[in-house]
């Protein structure tokens, strides 16, 4: 089942309504990442992994460590949009991945927050 986003001014086409989004702390310098799922309503975040932990990176509640990365679920609401920080501090912007492995790099250059919500969604 394709799908898409509205990721600032693009429409990414996605190979179903899983995506991940994952960056590097502009300060820790550590990998987080987190699986999403695009619902009828809005976004749901379905877990959530640090690869470290530090200053305003530490791991959520219940996580575990799995092949060094520290693993939770979330308890978040869907949420209508995301708004991304496009702060050009880490040196690389969001990556956002389908379940077929096609990628896109998001938000790199600094600027506004990227808007990132379901094709169709209103502002």
């Amino acid at each position: 089942m394709a799908t898409c986003l509205i990721a600032g001014a693009m429409t990414l086409a996605l190979a179903s309504p899983g995506f991940t989004l994952s960056w590097t702390h502009s300060v820790e310098k550590i990998t987080w990442r987190e699986s999403w799922a695009i619902t009828g309503t809005g976004l749901r975040l379905a877990e959530a992994a640090v690869k470290g932990s530090g200053a305003g990176m530490e791991p959520g509640d219940g996580a575990v460590l799995r092949n060094g990365w520290w693993v939770w679920v979330p308890d978040l609401p869907e949420q209508a949009e995301l708004h991304l920080a496009a702060s050009g501090a880490t040196g690389a912007g969001w990556r956002l991945c389908d379940s077929a492995g096609t990628c896109h790099e998001i938000g790199a250059a600094p600027g506004r927050a990227l808007r990132l919500a379901p094709c169709g969604a209103t502002e």
